[in-house]
């Protein structure tokens, strides 16, 4: 699939549309997730790829450095020219580009973001018959802590706790009650943890926290636990590797009949102290850990416990690889973090 126009670069109107063989576009393509799945195209030989996104200030655009793709367009342009004869052939939408702080306090933003600009896109991917994937979230799950079935009847009864969890609980709820989820493919992302993350600020997993925060000091902070049920450290969540993610993805790109809104989580929740252990063995360190009050202002909405039921999935004929979290730990640490952030752009995930 490559560009038969002279001009190497999209036109925005008047390019025949004739001109142009099916591309894939992939929103939030400089991010972490979006980068990862644009490398692993990359592997596969696939370069006839567009990448919508909004780099402002951020370091996520050494995430492109070594990507080869047709074109770069702002998520500000994307939405008009998403009509144009430039995207005339389209195969498929990877939408993983919105807003993913979810500390995020700006309501209106969010849901301009990840609710009416997701809309706008998988209208347009329903109407023209484009695979559309897109990013969803396990934060609609709200306070949650046991079952986290993804049929659509626990869907739609869903009560997010905070401001991002709302929307992308509302665009999923859009989607069951208009039949969409028939014809596309949702992922409710847990943990996820991996390369090119680095830019993410606090939102950064706390592997890649864990991993500064022990090579600066030689130890790492957890918070203690508030509930007698669990012990310092022993809150669990599921981790799911960023290689495990991407290759869910893809599958769901390419199996056009594996529909619905799905769970994405490694489907085994490990402890906060099984998390710092890999690192500290990833480093080849001593297990150091300093317990510290959990601030007042989670003590409220912190999750306990978090596991993915991925049954839904493997019934849709989708295989999870399931990375262990030492093997991923190990893996994340050893080939990308321990080089060095400068070089990530030069090892991205496969």
């Amino acid at each position: 699939m490559r560009l038969r126009h002279t001009d190497k670069r999209l036109c925005f109107s008047g390019c025949p549309q004739q001109f142009f063989e099916p591309m894939i576009v992939v929103t939030g393509g400089a991010g972490f997730i979006g980068s990862a799945v644009v490398a692993h195209l990359n592997a596969l030989g696939e370069t006839d790829i567009v990448i919508v996104d909004n780099l402002a200030e951020s370091t996520k655009w050494k995430n492109l450095v070594s990507l080869k793709y047709r074109d770069f367009i702002h998520k500000s342009q994307f939405l008009a020219a998403l009509p144009t004869p430039a995207f005339g052939a389209v195969s498929a939408i990877i939408h993983m580009g919105a807003c993913s702080a979810t500390t995020e306090q700006q309501g209106d933003y969010l849901m301009a973001n990840n609710y009416a600009y997701t809309r706008v896109i998988a209208e347009h991917a329903l109407e023209k018959g484009i695979r559309f994937v897109y990013a969803s979230s396990a934060a609609t799950y709200g306070s949650i802590e046991s079952g986290f079935n993804d049929d659509d009847a626990t869907s739609m009864t869903l009560r997010p706790i905070n401001r991002y969890g709302y929307s992308k609980q509302i665009f999923d709820e859009v989607a069951i009650q208009n039949g969409w989820q028939k014809h596309i493919a949702g992922i409710k992302f847990f943990n996820v943890y991996g390369p090119n993350e680095y830019h993410k600020g606090d939102m950064s997993s706390v592997v890649f926290k864990a991993f500064h925060q022990i090579s600066e000091f030689g130890y790492l902070k957890l918070f203690k636990s508030n509930r007698k049920e669990f012990g310092d450290g022993e809150q669990k969540r599921d981790f799911v590797y960023i290689k495990d993610c991407v290759d869910v993805i893809m599958q769901l790109v390419n199996k056009r009949s594996a529909n619905g809104i799905f769970n994405l989580g490694s489907g085994a929740a490990r402890s906060w102290n099984d998390l710092a252990g890999a690192v500290f063995t990833a480093l080849g360190k001593e297990k150091n850990i300093e317990y510290i009050d959990m601030p007042a202002a989670l003590k409220g909405s912190y999750q306990y416990f978090t596991e993915a039921n991925v049954a839904k999935l493997a019934s849709a004929g989708i295989t999870l690889k399931k990375t262990s979290l030492e093997e991923g730990v190990r893996d994340y640490v050893t080939n990308y973090l321990l080089p060095g952030e400068l070089r990530l752009q030069d090892r991205q995930p496969a």
